[in-house]
């Protein structure tokens, strides 16, 4: 009898009783496909149609104009309105929906279609090459795992390691500070590498990475073709860049947006990125004629588009560094570059801009008159700048509407395609109707794989999209795109054979309430003709058909909710996280020790105002030692507790503007200690802080706080992240003694009182 058997299917040779009796298997694990390319996707950030110098801009984007000289422009494609499903998308080739990210990810509902993360039925491009013999790294902008799966507890599945990257460096969250960011290196926190003062920038840092990555891979393993997700916080708000890149554009932006946008649309024409026929529309709502500014309106807001410009180009700069490596290394030629835009420019600057962004997501207003002051510091680090929202209206030229509308300027964006060895025509223009879920099919096909049936044993959806290949030789070929839907916030959207129909949905309102319009895109680039009333029975189908693709892609429910409404609604609604348990009469509990780990989401507590306690044990051998007990923010707004000077203090920063300090009556004792700060209403954004030893009043004062008693930054225990929320330590100022746990301790409002504050707010 034979004793020779095959040992397991991963093994292509024969096991005997000796190595003479023995087959060897030398196969040596997945190997690429002959000659495959390099892939390197590159993601902008609320970066407008119109924003690049080759579609139609007059922003220095040299770099990214040598990429579409040398390759392909998109004039008709389209992503999803906001950066998380536009980034599911594009690394699964799927709708969003289907992949479980129909919304950003810190507001998942409890819902199939927004879990927050990308489900493992709808695999990665980075799992897919990897089994593929590829090396795999992500650097910058994740934004695709939950706030409640951001700990040190993980789990991991989720982070861009366990989604087929082999390496990550970069930011986990929507946005972050470009001078002072939250950083994660595979699953960890890092600080980075230098200071602001030493020339440091997030754009730069992210780029020294891919760099250094590409080298270091190709001195490793030089046939071996790679797959690089390079995503930028660029151009999302804060606007921050080095002032020799802003300084750049003094005086260019003077003339205002209304002029700009002309400009802008004539070049974008001559160009021919936009069809000779095409309609510039009248302004967004809201956006006010620059004519009727004031001078100081006019100063600030020119100011304001000089950061944005100056943080483009200066990321353009970078691009080219990284692109010229490519070249350095003889990968140009053989790497498939995909550059994208997650969505259309953004408007939440509001209507006057801010050095804050944070104030619009409470409603607080800029006072330009008094911001104006700061003018010179607008793109550094001690500003959080965002423009006004006519700026992006003219990023988004010659479209309507922003970032989260599925209106044309929501949804259509750059996209440029560099790959020398397949594509050769020279700055061409290709007008094909497509969407982001086309671009993992394209660079499948371009490689010569099959998406795969099962990843890691779990059977995988077919990809939705369709390959836009076919246009590489053949700018006049028809699309093979011939349906797509779109959701956001409740506004729907659905492109069919060259027709849309479109809705704004408004928060609170029944969705069949909704008004839709109706635009033959054919002949209309803009969407600047309604033609509902003319063709009632195509808006009719059109919506029949929506409902036929919310259906098939998992698009319901459809979640009509306002942002902050989803922030923190949703919240109160969710499962406590695992720092949290709920106690009779609606009080939440959270407890903490010290983590060098930011908590996000659902893991931290939201105060809004609410009563509420922060209690901090110690076990104190000094009473020299001191640092942050807990913090909530940054230097542009927040709260921390902290001890210095052997005194307890409490410090709560109102946007940067205002700063309310109340520190104890007394010294505080060595040994053993029980440190509480207590927070109670006492009106509309108004309440009294105390402060106990032991359970021994210390100290008190009044604050006036925001509508959220939250920071702008980070909430860490043990330390500061990021820049300081107080105004007498420096950041981290962690904590140089034993903290032994942190509870925070949260209460609903007596119903008396709750509507005594509410009355008080719309008194104000």
């Amino acid at each position: 009898m034979s004793t020779k058997q095959p040992v397991s299917p991963a093994f292509q040779g024969v096991i005997g009783r000796t190595v003479q009796e023995s087959v060897p298997d030398w196969s040596n694990g997945p190997k690429a496909p002959e000659s495959a390319p390099n892939v390197v996707f590159i993601v902008l950030d609320d970066t407008g149609f119109a924003h690049l110098g080759s579609y139609g801009s007059t922003i220095a984007t040299p770099n990214l104009d040598r990429l579409a000289g040398g390759g392909l422009r998109y004039t008709n494609f389209h992503t999803n309105s906001m950066c998380s499903p536009t980034r599911a998308s594009l690394l699964t080739g799927r709708n969003s929906h289907a992949a479980g990210v129909g919304m950003i990810a810190e507001f998942h509902n409890g819902f199939p279609n927004t879990r927050g993360s990308i489900s493992k039925e709808t695999g990665t491009i980075a799992e897919i090459l990897k089994e593929q013999g590829y090396n795999t790294a992500a650097i910058g902008k994740w934004h695709l795992v939950p706030g409640s799966e951001q700990s040190y507890a993980g789990p991991f599945d989720n982070w861009p390691t366990g989604r087929g990257f082999e390496h990550y460096y970069g930011f986990l969250n929507g946005e972050t500070d470009q001078y002072y960011p939250e950083l994660v290196e595979y699953n960890r926190a890092v600080a980075a590498p230098k200071k602001p003062e030493q020339g440091y920038h997030l754009s730069e840092d992210l780029t020294d990475r891919a760099i250094e990555y590409v080298r270091e891979q190709k001195a490793a393993a030089p046939d071996k073709p790679f797959f690089l997700y390079l995503a930028y916080g660029a151009t999302h708000a804060p606007h921050q860049a080095p002032s020799e890149f802003i300084d750049n554009y003094k005086g260019k932006f003077d003339q205002g947006w209304d002029i700009v946008r002309e400009e802008w649309f004539e070049r974008q024409k001559e160009l021919g990125v936009v069809p000779p026929q095409t309609e510039l529309p009248p302004r967004n709502p809201l956006v006010q004629p620059w004519d009727s500014l004031s001078a100081n309106e006019k100063k600030f807001y020119a100011r304001l588009q000089e950061a944005f410009a100056g943080f483009l180009e200066h990321t353009d700069h970078h691009i080219g560094r990284l692109v010229d490596t490519l070249g350095e290394l003889g990968q140009l030629d053989d790497t498939i570059i995909v550059l994208i835009s997650d969505n259309g420019a953004s408007p939440e600057g509001g209507p006057n801009g801010s050095l804050n962004e944070h104030k619009g997501f409470y409603g607080v207003p800029t006072v330009v008159d008094e911001e104006i002051k700061r003018i010179d510091e607008i793109g550094g680090p001690t500003t959080y700048n965002h423009y006004p929202l006519g700026w992006a209206s003219a990023g988004n030229t010659p479209l309507k509407w922003y970032k989260t509308w599925v209106h044309a300027g929501g949804v259509k964006d750059p996209l440029l395609i560099h790959y020398p060895r397949r594509i050769k025509a020279e700055n061409g223009i290709r007008s094909q109707y497509h969407h982001v879920a086309d671009i993992v099919p394209t660079v499948l096909e371009l490689i010569g794989v099959d998406a795969p049936r099962e990843i890691g044993g779990v059977p995988q959806l077919p990809l939705h999209g369709v390959s836009l290949a076919y246009t590489f030789d053949d700018a006049d070929a028809p699309t093979r795109k011939r349906t797509q839907y779109y959701e956001m916030l409740g506004h729907r959207a659905i492109w069919h054979q060259g027709w849309k129909a479109v809705t704004n949905h408004v928060p609170g309102t029944p969705f069949e309430a909704d008004a839709w319009e109706l635009y033959h895109e054919e002949e209309d680039f803009a969407e600047n003709r309604n033609l509902a009333g003319q063709y009632p029975e195509k808006v009719r189908d059109l919506v029949e058909r929506w409902w036929t693709e919310a259906g098939k892609y998992g698009v319901l429910p459809i979640d009509g909710r306002a942002m902050m409404e989803r922030a923190f609604d949703i919240v109160k609604g969710r499962p406590l996280g695992p720092h949290a348990t709920a106690s009779d009469g609606g009080a939440i509990e959270y407890r903490f020790v010290p983590s060098s780990l930011a908590l996000h989401t659902t893991d931290i507590p939201i105060l809004n105002n609410h009563p509420h306690t922060i209690e901090a044990i110690l076990e104190r051998d000094d009473v020299l030692e001191e640092g942050v007990l807990v913090a909530d923010g940054n230097r542009f707004g927040g709260y921390a507790l902290y001890i210095r000077h052997n005194q307890l203090v409490y410090h709560y920063n109102y946007f940067g503007d205002r700063h309310y300090t109340i520190v104890s009556n007394r010294e505080l004792p060595a040994g053993r200690v029980k440190l509480t700060y207590e927070f109670v209403p006492t009106g509309a954004g108004r309440g009294n802080v105390r402060l106990f030893l032991n359970g021994e009043p210390i100290g008190s004062g009044d604050v006036v706080t925001s509508n959220s008693s939250n920071g702008a930054g980070s909430f860490t225990v043990g330390h500061n992240a990021q820049t300081a929320v107080g105004l007498d330590y420096e950041a981290p100022f962690p904590y140089s003694g034993k903290l032994i746990e942190v509870v925070i301790r949260v209460q609903p409002f007596p119903a008396q009182q709750a509507n005594q504050l509410v009355q008080g707010i719309a008194a104000e």
